[in-house]
C-alpha cells in the first residue's frame, strides 16, 4: 500500500557579471536598489569578482543573509518560488472552503473535480479523526498478512494489494511501449524498499553504514506502534534489513537503471512463468484485472530471477515481517500525527537533516497535487496565470529550437546523416505550456469528505484503486499523448522520451525563471535555459536512444555514437571530480543526463538570445551589465542554493541532478561566451583550459 498515486513519466529538470576592468563601476551599480525586473542587485557580492568566484559574486549577499528554514533541507530560488506558489494555491483553497458566502470569491460546483480536491485536502487536515483512529485503519491489512501461511496466500495478498498501490516484491503498471510508443504495454518492476536507494543497502561507506543502523532503529521504534515489544521490534527490524538487502542486491545500480535498453526485456507469460515459477502469473494478472496480455516488459530480469530464489526458500515468517513493515511504512504518513511525525523524523530529519516539519497545510497540498492535481490546477490557472505569459513563452521556445537546429548543423563531430536524424527529431518535438488542453476526468474517483465519514487513508486508497483502474483501461490501447504528467501548479518541467515532448507547467513561468516584463537576456538566462535543458534531454545519454516518434531505436551511425559517448564520458569525468562535501563527490555517470541538459540548455539559450538581437536589435546595458552578462547572471541566480549536509549526501546517492550550486557554475566553465563576457583569463579561478572544456550540443 503506497501513500501516493503512481505517475509514470520520464521527467527531466529540475530544474555573470561585469568585466574586471569595470569593477569599480559595477560596485556602484550593486549598491543600487533593483529597478529593472529580473535581477536583484542587492543579492550580489562586490567584494569578489566573477573571475574569482562567480557563484558568490552573483549570490554572495543572499548566501550570507539567508538561512535554510528549519522545515526545509535545501533553500534557493527554486524553493522560494515553490513556497510562493504553494501559498497562492493555499489561498485559493481557503477561498474555496470559505463558509462566508459574502467573502467567498471561488464557487465550487457540488460533485465537481474541484470539490474532490477540496474534500481530500480537508481529510488530510482532519488530525482529530486521524489521531482517534491511530493504526485502526491499517489493521484489516495487517490481519491479511498475519494469515499468510504459504506461497498461495502470499500471491492472493499481492493480488489484493496491487490496486491499492502494491503489497511488496514487484509491481505492475501500464505505459507507452518502449519500441512502439503509440500503444500502451504492461510492465513488471521491482517494488520499492524502505531506504531510498540500493546504495544504502550495498555500499560500505560510513554514511551508508550509519544510515542502515539508524534505519533498523527506526523500524524498531515504528513497530512498537503496532503493539510489539521493543525486543520483538528490534529482532524483526534486523530481519527486515537483511531481507530487504537480499531484494536490493540483485537490482541494477542507479547508472544502469538510466539505460532504457537494459530495462527493455519483453517476455511472454510462459517465459515469465519459467523465470519465476513460484508465482502463478496467469492467475496473478487475471486477479489484478489484466485481460488479454501475451507479453509483459520486465524492467529487471536479474531481480526477477533472484526473486524466485527468495520465494523458493519459503521463509514465511520473514515474508510476513517484510510485508507488515512495507504496509505500515507506506501508510505511516496517513495515520495519526504521532506516527506521521515518527516517520518524518527518520526520512526527513535523519536522511536529509530537516529540523522541523513543514506546516500541515503545505504537506496536505503536496498530497493533493500528486493525487488529483489537475482538479486543483483548474482553480490555479483561472486565478494566477496571465495569458500573455504563455504567448511570450511560446515564442521563446521556438527561438531556442531554432538555435538548437543551427547548433546541430554546425557540429564538427557529427556526420551529415546523423545530423539530419537529429534535426528531424528536434523539429518533431511537441511542446506543452502552462496547462492541458484537455483536463483529466476524475468523475469515477470517489473522495469522501470529513462530514461523510471520509478519512485520509481511505481516500488515498480510493485514489490508488482509481489510478490502477485507469491504468488498466490503457493496456493495449492507443496512447493518449494529450495527457500531462504534472499539474499546472507544480514548479517544474520535464521531457518525455516516449512522447518526444517538453512540458512547462504554469507555475514555473514566474520569476526568477521567467518574467514577461523583464529583458530578454534575463528570460533567456532563466526559462530560456530551462527550455534548452529540456530540449537537450532529447539528446542526452538516455533520451538520444529514442527516435523522433518516441521509440527506443538507434538512429546514430556507429562512429557518431562512439564520438557522442566519448564526449559524454569527458563530461561525466569532469563532474566526478567535484567534491561537494569532504569525501562526497558527484557521481558523473549518474548525473550525466542532467549535466548534458544544463550544458546544452545554457548554450542553446545563449544562441537563441543572439538570434533575438538580430530580430529585435541589441539592447543597451542595464545597471552597468551587458546583455550577455545579464544572461549568465540570470542562470546563476535561478540555481542559487544552500543545502544541509545530510540533504547533500542523500541527493548525491538518489538524485540524478547535480546540486544547485554546481549547476549554477559548472556548465558555464565549458562555454567560451562566458569567458568573453567577463574577460576570464588563464590564472583566474573560473578558468578551465580550452582542451578541458566539453562541447556536445
Amino acid at each position: 500500500m503506497k501513500n501516493y498515486v503512481k505517475l509514470l513519466a520520464f521527467l527531466g529538470v529540475l530544474a555573470m557579471v561585469s568585466l574586471q576592468s569595470c569593477k569599480k563601476d559595477t560596485e556602484k551599480e550593486i549598491a543600487k536598489t533593483e529597478v529593472v525586473p529580473g535581477i536583484n542587485l542587492d543579492f550580489m557580492d562586490s567584494t569578489t569578482t566573477p573571475n574569482n568566484d562567480f557563484f558568490r559574486y552573483t549570490n554572495g549577499k543572499w548566501l550570507d543573509q539567508t538561512d535554510i528554514p528549519d522545515d526545509r533541507t535545501s533553500w534557493g530560488s527554486f524553493h522560494e518560488l515553490l513556497k510562493k506558489t504553494d501559498d497562492d494555491v493555499l489561498a485559493i483553497l481557503s477561498a474555496a472552503m470559505s463558509e462566508d458566502k459574502d467573502m467567498m470569491s471561488i464557487n465550487i460546483r457540488p460533485g465537481s473535480d474541484q470539490e474532490k480536491a477540496v474534500k481530500l485536502f480537508k481529510t488530510i487536515m482532519d488530525t482529530t479523526s486521524r489521531n482517534e483512529l491511530g493504526v485502526k485503519p491499517l489493521k484489516p491489512y495487517l490481519s491479511k498478512i498475519e494469515s499468510i501461511s504459504n506461497i498461495n496466500d502470499l500471491q492472493n495478498y499481492l493480488i489484493e494489494m496491487e490496486p491499492l498501490g502494491g503489497g511488496g516484491f514487484f509491481s505492475f503498471y501500464v505505459y507507452a511501449h518502449t519500441k512502439n510508443s503509440n500503444i500502451n504495454a504492461g510492465y513488471l518492476a521491482p517494488d520499492g524498499l524502505g531506504l531510498p536507494d540500493r546504495d544504502y543497502y550495498v555500499k560500505e561507506d560510513e554514511d551508508s553504514k550509519e544510515k542502515r543502523k539508524k534505519y533498523v532503529a527506526h523500524i524498531t521504534r515504528m513497530l512498537q506502534f503496532l503493539g510489539y515489544t521493543e525486543a520483538e521490534s528490534s529482532e524483526q527490524a534486523t530481519d527486515i534489513l537483511a531481507f530487504e538487502t537480499s531484494l536490493a542486491e540483485p537490482r541494477m545500480d542507479k547508472v544502469d537503471r538510466r539505460d532504457a535498453r537494459k530495462r527493455y526485456n519483453p517476455r511472454s507469460i510462459d517465459e515469465l512463468q519459467n523465470m519465476v515459477p513460484a508465482i502463478q502469473w496467469n492467475a496473478y494478472f487475471e486477479g489484478i484485472g489484466v485481460k488479454q496480455m501475451d507479453t509483459v516488459i520486465v524492467n529487471e530480469v536479474n531481480y526477477m530471477k533472484a526473486l524466485q530464489t527468495v520465494l523458493s526458500q519459503n521463509n514465511v515468517e520473514t515474508w510476513k515481517s517484510y510485508l507488515r513493515w512495507n504496509a505500515f511504512n507506506s501508510a505511516a504518513s496517513l495515520l495519526s500525527t504521532e506516527i506521521a511525525t515518527a516517520n518524518w523524523e527518520f526520512y526527513s530529519r535523519t536522511l536529509r537533516g530537516a529540523k522541523k516539519q513543514r506546516p500541515l497545510d503545505e504537506r496536505a497540498l503536496q498530497t493533493v497535487n500528486g493525487t488529483i492535481g489537475e482538479a486543483l490546477g483548474k482553480l490555479y490557472v483561472d486565478k494566477k496565470f496571465p495569458p500573455e505569459a504563455k504567448e511570450k513563452a511560446e515564442k521563446m521556445i521556438q527561438n531556442v529550437i531554432k538555435a538548437y537546429e543551427l547548433r546541430i548543423k554546425n557540429l564538427t563531430w557529427m556526420t551529415e546523416a546523423t545530423k539530419q536524424k537529429a534535426i528531424e527529431k528536434l523539429l518533431a518535438l511537441k511542446v506543452k505550456i502552462a496547462y492541458p488542453d484537455k483536463w483529466r476526468d476524475y468523475s469515477e474517483l470517489n473522495v469522501a469528505g470529513v462530514d461523510e465519514g471520509g478519512s485520509y487513508l481511505q481516500n488515498m486508497l480510493n485514489a490508488s484503486r482509481w489510478n490502477h483502474q485507469q491504468n488498466l483501461k490503457d493496456l493495449g490501447n492507443p496512447v493518449d499523448k494529450s495527457r500531462w504528467s504534472m499539474s499546472p501548479q507544480m514548479v517544474n518541467a520535464y521531457f518525455s522520451p516516449a512522447f518526444n515532448e517538453i512540458v512547462f507547467p504554469a507555475a514555473i513561468l514566474q520569476p526568477p525563471f521567467y518574467n514577461y516584463q523583464a529583458d530578454d537576456a534575463v528570460n533567456y538566462g532563466g526559462i530560456g535555459a530551462v527550455i534548452g535543458h529540456e530540449i537537450s534531454h532529447c539528446f542526452d545519454d538516455s533520451g538520444s536512444r529514442y527516435d523522433k516518434n518516441g521509440n527506443l531505436n538507434n538512429w546514430w551511425t556507429d562512429e557518431d555514437l562512439k564520438q557522442f559517448e566519448a564526449l559524454g564520458k569527458d563530461l561525466a569525468d569532469q563532474y566526478s571530480k567535484i567534491e561537494v562535501l569532504p569525501e562526497t563527490f558527484i557521481n558523473g555517470p549518474f548525473t550525466l543526463g542532467e549535466n548534458i541538459g544544463d550544458l546544452g540548455g545554457v548554450t542553446a539559450a545563449y544562441e537563441a538570445l543572439q538570434l533575438s538581437f538580430k530580430d529585435n536589435g541589441r539592447p543597451e546595458n542595464i545597471d552597468g551589465f551587458t546583455p550577455e552578462q545579464r544572461f549568465f547572471l540570470s542562470w546563476c541566480t535561478i540555481w542559487r542554493t544552500k543545502s544541509r549536509d545530510n540533504a547533500l549526501k542523500t541527493q548525491i546517492k538518489t538524485d540524478p541532478h547535480s546540486p544547485g550550486m554546481v549547476r549554477a557554475v559548472q556548465p558555464l566553465l565549458n562555454i567560451d561566451a562566458f569567458y568573453n563576457a567577463f574577460n576570464i583569463k588563464e590564472g583566474d579561478n573560473m578558468y578551465l583550459n580550452p582542451e578541458e572544456r566539453v562541447k556536445i550540443w
